[in-house]
């Protein structure tokens, strides 16, 4: 094999901006990509059931994650899986359809109108995904222990700072040119062309800016014949392996139900707030929904997540579970309040809406320390990988029916659903708790 000329960089050079890159497509793609819908005026049922489908990438990337170490290195392919983003958000930008205004404002936008819209975005999940997986091994590769238990902090940060960005910023910017221009299929194809645009700036700053570091080779050489067929032989051992655990079928239950009332909510969540007060929504504006929901509420989010880690860490797993489930669970009643009162109040919206996304945070921190805790072994690296199947099917599931429910029984009732599907969290909640180690989670 070619050598290849290695570098090294301040690790402040590059692990700041590739995490804020990671994070922007999914967030474009789960979260932004709903609301885009929404404003175009999609009905709840298709645009639910197909944005719930672009999960589809991070439930299953474990399945080529293997290849991702036999096949070139890490850097190359973060480097391609990034200009790959790039290039289909700038073809997302610039193919986006306009749909007549009196179907936009009726609400009756066929979704097959974008068809070639979710191909792209299809597309920059499968590549987004991939990214993750190079991203974090490369993280660990290119890096001394020390050096990454020092950058973890930072990696997290950059992440979080890139939700905030694109449920905050992006979506304001929307709102604003929506307001600008009156033309809502104009302010999101700008929108999404220049964070295209930004994505591309940061793809060719990555090109010179990511390391390559010695150890980044791919595993498999021209002299080592049969490597695939040992990574198959691997992956169908631990495939066995975690569904020969004790207690298997019962934490799938757990992982696939916890979230149950949570995952119905998160999917309707941004619809009703911009759908309008005769069909049962709060009407408001895309800018306001950017502050109150993707900054406000993202920042609660993330305060609920680590007052969560910092009870875990002094009290046990087992012994707030109970708290947590509650805490993930019930603040959706807010929902219930929104949709009965309809407030007109900006300060009292967002102070529900942070209240619940608060709450999930802290809830949300029992459920990471389960799966954690059922992937302990030897293969504890791919069982978890395992875990986070399951929990991106946690979301996928009830998100492809939310839409049909609440055209169904609108807004109010579909919220009043939501409160019933608290009863899963606890039922699983109290088989689960039993078979935790009490001491599991403490410093």
């Amino acid at each position: 094999m070619k050598d290849i000329k290695t570098t090294v960089r301040n690790p402040w050079l590059w692990i700041p901006t590739l995490y804020f890159f990671e994070g922007i497509p999914y967030f474009l793609v789960n979260n932004i990509s709903v609301l885009m819908f929404a404003k175009l005026g999609v009905p709840n049922g298709q645009m639910a059931l197909f944005t719930s489908l672009l999960y589809l990438p991070w439930t299953f990337k474990f399945l080529w994650s293997p290849f991702v170490d036999i096949v070139r290195t890490k850097r190359w392919w973060i480097i391609s899986m990034q200009a790959v983003m790039a290039l289909a958000f700038i073809v997302l930008a610039l193919t986006l359809p306009h749909p007549e205004a009196n179907l936009v404002s009726g609400g009756q936008t066929p979704m097959s109108l974008f068809t070639f819209t979710l191909i792209l975005f299809i597309f920059a999940a499968f590549a987004s995904a991939t990214h993750d997986i190079a991203a974090d091994g490369f993280y660990m590769l290119a890096q001394s222990q020390s050096s990454q238990a020092a950058f973890v902090g930072v990696r997290s940060t950059f992440y979080r700072l890139a939700n905030v960005f694109g449920n905050g910023v992006i979506v304001a910017v929307a709102g604003i040119l929506e307001t600008k221009t009156g033309n809502i299929p104009l302010s999101w194809q700008i929108t999404i062309g220049g964070t295209a645009l930004l994505l591309f700036v940061l793809t060719m700053y990555h090109t010179f800016a990511v390391p390559r570091p010695k150890e980044d080779m791919p595993r498999q050489t021209s002299g080592e014949s049969g490597s695939a067929g040992r990574i198959f032989s691997e992956f169908g051992r631990t495939v066995k392996t975690y569904f020969s655990k004790n207690g298997v079928w019962l934490a799938v239950i757990f992982m696939l139900c916890y979230r149950l009332p949570e995952a119905l909510a998160l999917k309707m969540c941004t619809p009703f707030l911009v759908a309008s007060r005769e069909a049962g929504g709060l009407g408001m504006q895309t800018t306001q929904v950017g502050l109150a929901y993707g900054t406000i509420g993202v920042i609660a989010l993330l305060a609920g997540g680590i007052l969560g880690g910092v009870t875990a860490s002094r009290v046990g797993l087992k012994k707030c579970i109970w708290w947590m489930a509650a805490a993930l669970a019930l603040p959706c009643s807010v929902y219930v309040y929104l949709a009965l009162c309809q407030p007109q109040s900006f300060a009292v919206i967002s102070a529900a809406v942070a209240f619940d996304q608060f709450g999930y945070g802290f809830g949300f921190t029992a459920y990471m320390l389960y799966m954690m805790y059922f992937a302990e072994g030897e293969y504890k690296t791919s069982h978890y990988a395992f875990c986070t199947c399951f929990m991106a099917l946690s979301m996928m599931i009830p998100g492809m029916f939310a839409g049909y429910l609440q055209e169904a029984v609108g807004y109010a009732g579909f919220f009043w659903l939501v409160m019933v599907c608290c009863i899963a969290t606890f039922a699983v909640t109290a088989v689960a708790s039993r078979k935790i180690d009490p001491e599991y989670g403490k410093k």
